[in-house]
């Protein structure tokens, strides 16, 4: 087993491939990242290699070598290095996988395996609020099944469901059970999270959901900030019910406040003040800029201003950040 690099370009495969008539194939997505020093960053490729393998053993492949996976991974990100952009939102999307690649028309696991790595700039998968049709009649996964293995053809049995929401106007499809269509699974291209009253909760990992490190690394969190977090089975019922209370529900004014107070001491809101001691709130707790008009705030990107000298700091002090506003009005 060699490691070799070389530019992206297309592969030649043979017909008879296994992967193309009997879907050995396994992937992972994970992403890297780029901070203000220009170092690069993995997140948590350790849980990366441990499901990519935990999917090979599903589909009855090869284990992959942990010092081979780290070692071209970390060629590959080293070579593309460039290709990783700083700032909000910003990274290089990088593609592990495995196919089967004898050369049979025989329905049985391959004896020959192709890993390969490639990548991608990326910028944020979703920049909107989505709509999300919760399914009633198809199945992702089920029970007994790959559901919870990172598999090729998991995906492509999403497609045609999730295009008969799109015509509908949703987004996505929440997954739920295959037998009663009754518990919420995860989205089709996420675990989900919803929060009830002031609790966290996510269904637990079965062999139909998949083991997302965002999901634990989000419980981890969570945990760490003394937020609820409940890992259990959601019926879809409980969701509404939740829901209908929720509207039902007249929050007073001292309610509001002290929760915008609760959620700005824990550091999920930052505060201004920019005229007539009117106070801001900012879900963005980074140092960055705004656009002030007539009321509205709206954000600047940190890496769209430029400072070429700023003033010492009085004795005994240091500047802490700098956040600019620009005050706007109509161009007549």
């Amino acid at each position: 087993m060699c490691i070799r690099d070389r530019p992206y370009q297309p592969i030649s495969i043979e017909p008879s491939a296994s992967v193309l008539h009997y879907g050995q194939a396994i992937f992972e997505g994970m992403k890297a990242y780029k901070d203000e020093n220009n170092e690069v960053w993995l997140f948590r490729p350790d849980q990366n290699f441990d499901r990519i393998n935990k999917s090979a053993v599903r589909m009855a492949i090869p284990e992959f070598p942990k010092e081979l996976f780290f070692e071209a991974l970390t060629k590959l990100v080293d070579i593309d290095r460039d290709w990783v952009k700083y700032g909000e939102g910003r990274s290089m999307y990088i593609r592990p996988f495995v196919i089967g690649n004898e050369y049979a028309i025989q329905a049985v696991p391959s004896k020959n395996y192709k890993f390969m790595i490639i990548c991608a700039p990326a910028t944020l998968y979703y920049t909107k609020k989505l709509k999300v049709l919760v399914a009633d009649k198809y199945s992702r996964a089920a029970s007994g099944g790959v559901g919870y293995a990172k598999a090729a053809g998991n995906y492509a049995g999403q497609f045609y469901p999730t295009n008969l929401a799109k015509e509908q106007g949703f987004d996505q499809v929440v997954w739920t059970d295959s037998n009663e269509h009754s518990y919420l699974e995860e989205a089709g291209t996420m675990n989900i999270f919803f929060r009830i009253n002031n609790t966290l909760i996510t269904a637990p990992t079965t062999d139909t959901i998949l083991d997302g490190v965002t999901r634990k690394s989000i419980i981890q969190i969570a945990k760490d900030h003394e937020i609820n977090v409940e890992v259990k089975k959601l019926t879809v019922e409980e969701l509404k019910n939740s829901m209908n209370l929720k509207r039902s529900k007249k929050i007073s004014t001292a309610t509001f406040y002290n929760t915008v107070h609760a959620l700005k001491s824990a550091g999920y809101l930052k505060e201004f003040s920019l005229e007539n001691n009117t106070s801001y709130y900012d879900t963005n707790i980074k140092s960055h800029h705004h656009f002030f008009d007539n009321g509205k705030v709206i954000d600047i990107k940190s890496d769209k201003i430029t400072f070429h000298k700023l003033p010492d700091a009085p004795k005994g002090k240091k500047i802490k950040n700098v956040e600019v506003v620009i005050r706007l009005e109509n161009n007549n």
